[in-house]
């Protein structure tokens, strides 16, 4: 292996750190409609990036253009980096601008920053702030726009302009998105990141618009839109979508833009063309339907028959028949997407509906979506090849392959699954012990342990709030410094799907051969 290309890494960061100023920016244009003080805080930070890219660039112009893989890992791993540090800058300028104002003011530190950051970034959505309500409107587009560019992965939206750049993008687009991928746009990989992008931007517009005729101000609709279609959730009210709670049809728009966040976007592109035979002969899409409808159908029935416990069969009304099943269906589509919003608080409802909730922690949304978690393609390959090991026993010698869509998977394929998740679920219970002992110290009690246990699940499926202590509508900010860390950490780590983060402290990986 030939050694590390550092200018064409360098040059790849300077342009990502020029698109986040891009993003600054228009934040900028956002400060000066709403007059909220902070036109200069945006306008430094997007000029101090911009001008760090530029510089990149212009000193790295000479690089020699072929990226290898390897050189993809590092690039995704170090342009996270960049985009994290320059992310902070908003926070940072607009406590030196607004010293006096308390809700900044009291939120600050390094720590909390890093935090927010990353989880704008991860489409993660849990957050530092207890009272976002009293947060500058530019502050509070700011962190929806963080969800909305970690959404997609902003190095898929680099993909899209490498070739003016004379860069191929393939090595960085699977650094970005090492899972499998079974359906493409394009052959292109360019073609494809384009038009993944155009259908986001799309949707996201799209949506804006519905929240807004719905009876959001349009301010609300547009961060909404941008953090719900990344299955983010970031809000900008103190009480979430709770704020909208008897607005029946924002909560059905929702639901539709959390379930497309959660669909694999090349299937969404075919569903715009009106190719939905090709949508429903995808054996994942049949069991992302199927898993949602199957789970909001006991949430419902332990929901409409438990809610109202003293109350008769007669006075069961078509409104509690209809709220039982929204409510079912807006949660659980709400977390295995990941997006983890809460149109009530489920958490207070009964135990059994809580344990389900938690199991879909580990599920996730399809493969080529903007959810965290697993995914479930992988363990939709996991119990086929589960069941096959039962027919493997009773004959050793056949060769039985584990069939997706029709097509025999290639048995690497299945050993990197369950690879992925021994690993996954190994992280988790290292991460939760570490945890406890971060926050809550050697003395923890076993309420303590639940509550690790379950926001380290969701902070590593980039899920979001956890359950109890740490559950909806519960800021972050009562961590301690280290806990904090080690949930970016996680956030990240979940976020580029393992693999592209621990490959980087494998010997292996840093060889030259």
């Amino acid at each position: 292996m030939k050694s590390l290309n550092i200018k064409v890494i360098l040059n790849l960061s300077g342009v990502l750190l020029l698109l986040n100023a891009l993003f600054m920016f228009i934040a900028t244009c956002v400060s000066i409609y709403f007059n909220d003080h902070l036109l200069y805080s945006f306008l430094l930070s997007g000029s101090l990036v911009g001008l760090a890219g530029i510089a990149m660039m212009y000193f790295t112009r000479d690089r020699r253009k072929h990226i290898n893989k390897r050189e993809g890992y590092i690039v995704v791993c170090v342009g996270w980096l960049f985009l994290i540090l320059s992310g902070c800058l908003p926070y940072v300028t607009s406590l030196l601008l607004l010293p006096n104002d308390h809700i900044i003011n009291e939120n600050f530190s390094l720590v909390n920053i890093v935090y927010e950051t990353v989880s704008g970034y991860t489409a993660t959505g849990t957050s530092i702030y207890d009272d976002v309500e009293s947060l500058p409107k530019s502050i509070l587009f700011w962190r929806s726009t963080t969800n909305w560019i970690g959404g997609m992965g902003i190095i898929v939206l680099t993909i899209a302009i490498l070739p003016f750049l004379g860069i191929g993008g393939r090595q960085l687009f699977m650094a970005e998105a090492p899972g499998i991928h079974t359906d493409k746009i394009h052959p292109r990989i360019t073609e494809t990141a384009k038009n993944l992008w155009l259908i986001y931007l799309g949707l996201t517009a799209f949506f804006a618009l519905l929240l807004h005729l719905g009876g959001m101000n349009l301010f609300d609709a547009a961060n909404h839109s941008m953090s719900i279609i990344a299955t983010a959730g970031f809000s900008t009210k103190n009480e979430s979508l709770m704020h909208w709670n008897n607005n029946i049809f924002i909560q059905y728009v929702l639901i539709v833009m959390m379930f497309l966040g959660g669909t694999n976007f090349a299937l969404i592109y075919l569903l715009i063309k009106g190719q939905f035979k090709k949508v429903w002969k995808n054996e994942e899409f049949r069991w992302w339907v199927g898993l949602l409808g199957v789970v909001t159908f006991i949430v419902f029935l332990v929901l409409f028959f438990n809610i109202y416990p003293n109350y008769s069969v007669e006075t069961y009304s078509w409104y509690n028949l209809e709220h039982s099943f929204r409510s079912s269906l807006f949660h659980v589509v709400s977390i295995a997407s990941t997006t983890a919003l809460a149109m009530e608080d489920y958490t207070s409802w009964l135990t059994v509906t809580t344990l389900i909730f938690f199991a879909l922690f580990f599920i996730g949304g399809s493969a080529g979506s903007t959810s965290g978690g697993i995914t479930v393609i992988r363990h939709v390959i996991l119990l086929k090849n589960s069941w096959i090991e039962f027919k493997r026993i009773l004959h050793p010698n056949a060769i039985i392959p584990v069939r997706y869509n029709n097509r025999s998977l290639n048995q690497s394929i299945v050993f990197h699954v369950m690879a992925f998740f021994v690993m996954f679920m190994f992280t988790w219970i290292v991460s939760s012990i570490l945890f406890a002992l971060l926050n809550y110290g050697i003395t923890m009690s076993f309420q303590d342990i639940l509550a690790s246990l379950t926001l380290t699940a969701s902070t590593l499926g980039n899920v979001g709030p956890g359950i109890g202590e740490f559950g909806p509508g519960t800021s972050m900010n009562s961590l301690t410094d280290s806990a904090k860390l080690l949930c970016c950490f996680l956030m990240i780590l979940g976020r580029l799907e393992l693999y592209t983060i621990l490959i980087l402290f494998t010997p292996a990986f840093w060889k030259n051969n």
